[in-house]
């Protein structure tokens, strides 16, 4: 079997939607055992995934990066704007804006609070059977169009974050987003070729897989506001461009895992240090949101730095 670079296009296929076997653990995880993802079409409340949306866009529009006249709800960017901020500060830790921005979005309650929501828990305790809990870290990705941010590489989540393989990502878009607004791409069955190996590349995170030749094709849908696509941490996925050229595209990853299994320090804490959590919860009227995990018994270990470069599979 030949090695593919990367960025080598593969054909397409629809995700399928596995809402129909809600509430059936034991045919989601046959599912996931094939494909490698699962995807789910409204599992979250619209109103509320807009609302965060709301919110996460009027921090855009306060940093002016929004065409003037426009409703933030719309997300029109104002790309000469951006194209101002200098190119460095802009890439900040592959989130898509600069660190001050950031350090807003990340103290938002109700986009933390959406890692709670009943039908994300629901849906992991019978992946996991039981025992869950949601990662501290969180990500949120405002991709302003321009030729800044690149589109993160195809990659498997185990690589960066390592712990158990055993945890499952939720990635879902705050806002309706179809194929050409550059969702993100899973490439179906990838899961059982094992830990690739990689090399450094533009884009979150700042490393791309080489991918085996074996037939995969790249699942791609047109993502509605409340859809969740989720999959484990060797499933090879990556983000698409954004071809309108002038909307901005929101996202969130969250992470999923068993409390009794290992956890790496980094992934307790606020994405990329930006702040510490008494910064983040300043102002917050929820308390149940905060430091949720800290009694849960997590098994905290140490980060393999070796592991990003090691010779892993070779297809």
């Amino acid at each position: 079997m030949t090695v593919l670079a990367p960025t080598s296009d593969a054909a397409t296929v629809e995700l399928v939607d596995s809402s129909p076997l809600l509430g059936d653990p034991q045919a989601l995880l046959e599912r996931a055992a094939t494909d490698g993802y699962l995807y789910f079409r409204g599992l979250l409340a619209r109103d509320k995934v807009l609302d965060v949306r709301r919110q996460i866009m009027q921090v855009v529009a306060d940093h002016g990066w929004l065409a003037p006249g426009t409703d933030p709800m719309d997300g029109v960017a104002d790309v000469g704007a951006f194209d101002q901020v200098d190119p460095v500060a802009a890439a900040f830790c592959g989130t898509g804006v600069p660190l001050e921005a950031y350090q807003q979005i990340y103290r938002l309650q109700d986009f933390h609070a959406l890692g709670h929501d009943q039908a994300l828990l629901r849906l992991y305790d019978g992946l996991l059977g039981g025992n869950v809990v949601r990662q501290p870290l969180s990500i949120a990705r405002v991709m302003v169009p321009g030729t800044k941010a690149a589109p993160t590489p195809a990659h498997q989540d185990f690589i960066h974050i390592q712990g158990t393989k055993n945890v499952w990502t939720a990635w879902f878009p705050l806002g309706d987003c179809p194929v050409e607004l550059g969702g993100l791409s899973v490439l179906v069955g990838s899961h059982a070729d094992g830990l690739l190996t990689y090399h450094a590349a533009r884009g979150a995170g700042e490393l791309e897989a080489y991918i085996c030749s074996s037939g995969h094709r790249w699942g791609v849908a047109d993502f509605a506001a409340g859809d969740v696509l989720t999959f484990n941490s060797l499933t090879v996925h990556r983000g698409t461009p954004n071809q309108r050229g002038e909307q901005v595209r929101l996202s969130v990853d969250m992470r999923f895992q068993r409390a009794d299994e290992p956890i790496v320090a980094s992934s307790t804490v606020p994405h990329c240090d930006i702040l510490s959590w008494d910064e983040v919860y300043e102002g917050w009227t929820d308390e149940s949101l905060q430091y949720y995990w800290v009694d849960r018994g997590l098994p905290v270990v140490g980060y393999n730095e070796e592991l990003r470069w090691q010779k892993n599979k070779i297809c």
